[in-house]
């Protein structure tokens, strides 16, 4: 299957396509409609099915994620000659939304691969570092992480845990903010208990402490004291990432209440003839569609290497506050049915609270675009 997406200069993909896909974008060039019906049918019929089953017993979905690595899907912006899919950022949003679309964790744990952990290592790390540090981490046999700390030696920090590999960065106290590459295991760093949450569970999350924990200067990444731009630069990408993510997670919501308003019946009829319930369906898919779009632009500024940071944030700060809304409706649509656990409804609802919260709040991402905003009005 990546040898399938690595034939993309036959078919002509170049970012200028996408860039003028701006006025356009309900079209997708032919490759990324690859991609995203590639992922889709994957979901439905891969991720969908066990989806329930890994979230009950909070099981990494290590067989899957290493599929998803033999298609290219856990590296998808990194180039072929270390390994990836060499393909570019919206198509890496396709993917991860479809994937949502069939399990959440699934979606967060590719995201996390392709942009918080191989992201910054392909933009700033030397070429010594990108074939130690990026080309194993391609197949999916291998799941880097990222973290954001105040300690160098002694200290913890929550932190998204996959599998057995971390891409730790934290600040350093003496020389400013730094970004480090930390393998694991590693003496000085250890992991916490496994945390029981909300949603997202086949995702696993524990506490990184650190004690005494010494790292060779060859392991930083960039120069010393600019973890904080890496960082910023980091999560401007990220957040599209987990915008992809919550618009896969609304839609599944959408496809689930969609079906039942097809097949329950109320008073005599349908209840996808009430009005009340059409309405609910309108405002949702209305939701969607809008965050997905702005996602989509953002995704195709970046790739044209124009600034994103504002239209990231909106992206995120849409399709994260779509995702809870949509979910919460859907539950309403399904009455009492939606808060069981035979219906996908209340896992949905689950796992769309946290797109609120990660890759910063929907607080953080309102400052990013006022002050952008602002930037704007004083040129």
């Amino acid at each position: 299957m990546a040898a399938l997406f690595k034939a993309r200069r036959a078919l002509g993909m170049a970012v200028g396509h996408g860039v003028r896909c701006l006025n356009q974008l309900a079209e997708l060039p032919e490759l990324h409609q690859m991609m995203r019906q590639t992922c889709r049918d994957y979901a439905q019929k891969e991720l969908a099915p066990i989806a329930a089953q890994l979230d009950k017993e909070h099981k990494f979905p290590a067989k899957q994620i290493q599929e998803l690595g033999g298609m290219g899907v856990m590296a998808v912006e990194v180039p072929e000659s270390l390994g990836g899919a060499g393909m570019d950022y919206l198509a890496y949003c396709l993917a991860v939304e479809e994937l949502s679309r069939g399990c959440a964790s699934t979606g967060v744990i590719v995201s996390v691969n392709n942009s918080l952990y191989l992201g910054p290592i392909l933009k700033f790390g030397t070429e010594e570092q990108k074939k130690q540090w990026i080309t194993p981490f391609t197949t999916g046999k291998k799941v880097g992480c990222f973290a954001l700390s105040d300690l160098i030696c002694n200290g913890n920090k929550w932190v998204r845990k996959q599998m057995q590999e971390l891409n730790v960065m934290f600040i350093e106290n003496r020389n400013g903010i730094s970004a480090f590459l930390v393998p694991m295991p590693h003496p000085g760093l250890s992991l916490g208990k496994k945390e029981d949450k909300l949603g997202i569970q086949a995702s696993s999350t524990a506490n990184i402490i650190l004690e005494d924990c010494r790292i060779p200067l060859s392991n930083m990444l960039g120069e010393r004291g600019m973890g904080f731009k890496i960082a910023m630069q980091t999560l401007d990408s990220g957040r599209l990432g987990i915008a992809a993510q919550a618009l896969g997670i609304a839609q599944a919501a959408l496809d689930c209440v969609a079906d039942y308003a097809h097949k329950r019946t109320a008073f005599g009829a349908l209840i996808g003839k009430l009005q009340a319930i059409q309405f609910k369906l309108a405002d949702m898919a209305f939701a969607i569609e809008s965050a997905r779009l702005l996602t989509w632009r953002a995704a195709m500024l970046r790739d044209a290497k124009k600034p994103f940071t504002k239209e990231a944030a909106m992206a995120k700060l849409g399709a994260s506050e779509a995702a809870t809304f949509v979910s919460h409706q859907a539950i309403q649509v399904l009455g009492g049915m939606g808060y069981v656990t035979d219906m996908p409804a209340e896992r949905h609802y689950r796992d769309a609270r946290i797109t609120e919260i990660y890759e910063g709040t929907s607080e953080i991402q309102r400052l990013v675009i006022a002050n952008n905003i602002l930037k704007e009005y004083q040129q």
